[in-house]
């Protein structure tokens, strides 16, 4: 299973839908709170290349975007490759 992350804030719309479809597929993720963590924003916006909006999500290190870019990846069936799922 890919390792996957995902910066969020609290009351995000974006954020929710893209961790409902993470969850409806088995797949652990580490969430971590853009306005909780100490220095998270930065980090984020660094490791996402200058992107600033929640959510922003990695799998295995690999910036994948946001909400839309994952249900891109999803409606285009590369999704379940990128989180190791077995098809």
């Amino acid at each position: 299973m890919a390792k996957v992350e995902i910066y969020t804030s609290p009351f995000c719309g974006y954020c929710a839908q893209a961790k409902k479809l993470l969850e409806k597929k088995g797949v652990a993720f580490e969430e971590i709170d853009v306005f909780m963590a100490k220095g998270a924003r930065e980090t984020m916006t660094e490791r996402a290349g200058g992107k600033t909006s929640v959510p922003q999500i990695f799998i295995d290190d690999e910036s994948i975007g946001g909400n839309d870019d994952l249900y891109e990846l999803e409606f285009d069936g590369e999704l379940d490759a990128k989180l190791g799922l077995a098809g």
